[in-house]
């Protein structure tokens, strides 16, 4: 953030690289609008469709159970070319982090050699802290509006029980009792919802409790998880939507990582680990769903991840899969990928991606013609669901995973409010030599029979 804002460069053994926002499905990348006169195909940028929060007008702030502040911090986590650390570390090295939530209990026990920064106090005395929190960074920077994000360590789950965090009520009357079965992440989320502010779980773990749902739907705050899909897991949902796709039965997908980062090091605790293979396992569910000519009701394809740390690599993950399937005439065909993955600098557009969609979205309503009343989103705001490995979806709506789908529905929401209909790839002007070639498309919407608006 600071290096885009302050426009800095820096040289590498490649040569001089610039600050950029590459990575940002919102801030680096292209929609198709229509076509020109002469029937070329008419781009822009994502970020030009609608009215947008700035990238560089972002305050950030937060809490860490490190009280390292953000300039050692960054030359820990060994992530940026040492030239363009010189550079931040001036601007980072005052900045320390608040106290944050630590409940041992539910990230890994070698997480504790960090944990010099918490929070004391009840559950309850914990979570107003966190609300305080929240209201002194909002006016002490002046901002319109504050989103919460979970980039913190993968949690394991927690146990749903009846009385402790089903309902909304059983949820807030735990947390003031300090029911051992509600976690830190589960503590932000209740906070952040009372405060009216778009809480989004970066990581695995069920933050969202059936009590935080209905909570959430109660105060019409916007939800939204679950964990980044940054390298792996949108590879897979691209690959096996291919394969699905062409008619090609995938029946073994093994996956294999190993990284040295903090997420390593906490992700090698089988509960945590359990948290992150269920995000990944889940990926492909909706795409074998799609193809009963493939696929019996009730058949998967065999489906094992491995995560390992290894400290050396540190946040260079190293990702690895074999994809086996089935094809014409009982054959078989094998796909073997190694794929090296810069962790955070995947994740970290990611989150940029979260905050601005999930600010526009706070801004857009929807009514059918004849209606009196705007309507907003679901405070389940699946439309996130791009950039998270395991989407939340309102109860009973079908969960998403092909990675295009997802974009579709980004970009058509966009267009709606732009009074554009929904995009195809028809372009049936190209395909006949009748008067159909001479069809220029237009952007016209009179077939739709809803309206958007964006404030």
């Amino acid at each position: 953030a600071i290096a885009n804002k302050l426009g800095l460069t820096w040289d590498t053994k490649e040569g001089t690289q610039k600050a950029n926002y590459w990575g940002s499905v919102m801030l680096a990348s292209t929609v198709k609008l229509g076509n020109d006169a002469q029937g070329n195909s008419v781009y822009t940028p994502m970020s030009n469709m609608l009215p947008m929060v700035n990238p560089n007008e972002i305050v950030w702030g937060g809490w860490d159970i490190s009280g390292m502040n953000l300039g050692d911090a960054m030359k820990r986590s060994k992530v940026l070319d040492v030239d363009l650390q010189k550079q931040l570390y001036p601007h980072m090295k005052d900045i320390v982090p608040l106290k944050s939530v630590y409940f041992p209990d539910f990230i890994a026990a070698n997480q504790g050699e960090r944990a010099d920064n918490i929070l004391t106090g009840t559950k309850q005395e914990q979570m107003e802290q966190l609300r305080k929190d929240i209201n002194e960074f909002k006016t002490k920077n002046s901002l319109d509006k504050v989103i919460l994000l979970w980039t913190a360590n993968t949690e394991r789950f927690a146990s749903v029980e009846e009385g402790v965090n089903d309902t909304a009520e059983n949820l807030l009357a735990s947390i003031e009792r300090g029911e051992d079965e509600v976690s830190a992440s589960t503590v932000f989320a209740v906070a952040s919802i009372l405060e009216g502010c778009t809480f989004i779980n970066g990581s695995p773990q069920n933050t969202f409790v059936p009590g935080v749902v209905e909570l959430a739907r109660q105060k019409k705050v916007f939800i939204a998880g679950d964990d980044f899909k940054s390298g792996q897991t949108k590879m897979k949902s691209v690959l096996v939507d291919f394969l699905v796709s062409a008619g090609i039965k995938p029946v073994s997908i093994v996956s294999y990582n190993h990284l040295g980062n903090n997420d390593g090091k906490n992700l090698s605790a089988p509960s945590q680990f359990r948290s992150k293979e269920i995000s990944k396992s889940n990926v492909v569910d909706d795409m074998v769903a799609s193809n009963r000519i493939l696929f019996e009701e009730d058949e998967h394809p065999d489906h094992c991840v491995v995560i390992k740390y290894v400290p050396y690599v540190a946040d260079s993950k190293r990702a690895m899969d074999e994809y086996t399937s089935e094809i014409f005439m009982g054959g078989k065909n094998t796909i073997v990928m190694h794929n090296t993955c810069e962790d955070s600098l995947l994740a970290t557009p990611l989150i940029y991606d979260l905050v601005i969609l999930g600010e526009l979205c706070e801004r857009i309503t929807v009514k059918k013609d004849g209606q009196d009343e705007w309507e907003a989103f679901h405070p389940v705001l699946s439309l996130l669901s791009y950039m998270l490995k395991a989407p939340l979806v309102p109860s009973g709506a079908p969960v998403v995973n092909a990675l295009f789908t997802q974009r579709c529905a980004v970009i058509n929401v966009m267009r709606a409010c732009l009074g554009l209909g929904p995009d195809n790839h028809m372009t049936l002007e190209h395909r006949f030599e009748s008067s159909l070639s001479e069809h220029k498309e237009q952007a016209s919407v009179e077939h739709v029979n809803k309206k958007a608006r964006i404030e």
